[in-house]
């Protein structure tokens, strides 16, 4: 086979049909089975229950984890939001200043390394024990991932495109918004998947240490009272509210990056 061929065989290549559903029948098949494990094995629904028992008690508590999803879904949706107006703006600052760059880009890395878990009991200490403490934890571990995918974004400009803005004499700001951040946009989307994802753990998180409501302190006062079945329904709720918001990201993804990228 020639080269022109072979590009000729790459170019009309098209995806197996069906592999869109692969994802969702390998979570039927994963389920199916722990169904079948649970019950051959005769594991108690204490240490294990099957996912029918779960769903089975979603069913008849849906108020009850409503609720309290509604909770954790404020808390995740403020620190994200929060996270990205931060975010955003120390990389477009940092970008544009160098000395900034190099004085804040060592304390954001350093701001990452260090145990959330361990500050957490101090946020709850100054700040009370409603939404905001929740709110802020989800924000200092979500907004990480969107300043350094943003700045790198940014600052990862083909030089000649630099060169020509400069030629027609684009100013600083036509330069960023007509250049930096249409080449930064894929990877701006990749740390907002990043951090939604982030964020619905520092909730959690945050629910585990002071809380009183949420799917976090569900699955808290579950453990404590060995109802191993309302723990495994409020982690179905978070995992499916995770891949919403998770989804959502992805479709503002597609529907923005197509139209930025037009002349």
């Amino acid at each position: 086979m020639d080269e022109k061929q072979t590009v000729k065989g790459l170019d009309t290549y098209t995806p197996i049909k069906g592999t869109k559903l692969a994802p969702f029948l390998t979570l039927v098949l994963f389920l199916v089975l722990w169904e079948v494990f649970v019950r051959a094995a005769n594991i108690h629904p204490i240490v294990m229950p099957p996912p029918s028992v779960a769903f089975k008690y979603i069913a008849f508590n849906i108020p009850l984890l409503l609720d309290h999803a509604y909770t954790t879904m404020n808390e995740i949706i403020l620190g994200f939001l929060l996270s990205v107006v931060v975010g955003l703006t120390l990389a477009i600052a940092m970008t544009h200043f160098s000395l900034l760059n190099r004085a804040l880009y060592p304390l954001i890395v350093l701001s990452q390394v260090l145990p959330k878990v361990a500050f957490a009991p101090l946020l709850l200490l100054w700040l009370g024990y409603g939404i905001l403490p929740k709110v802020v934890i989800a924000f200092t571990i979500a907004f990480f991932p969107i300043v350094i995918n943003s700045l790198g974004g940014f600052t990862s400009v083909d030089p000649e495109m630099l060169d020509l803005f400069r030629v027609i004499q684009a100013n600083r700001w036509q330069t960023f918004l007509k250049l930096r951040f249409k080449n930064a946009l894929p990877q701006i989307f990749d740390g907002l998947k990043i951090a939604i994802t982030l964020a619905v753990i520092g909730a959690v998180v945050a629910e585990f240490i002071g809380g009183d409501s949420g799917l976090g302190y569900l699955i808290i006062v579950s453990n404590s009272t060995l109802d191993t079945p309302l723990m495994f329904a409020a982690l179905i709720i978070l995992s499916l509210a995770g891949i919403i918001l998770f989804g959502i990201i992805m479709l503002i993804e597609r529907l923005s990056i197509p139209w930025s990228f037009r002349g």
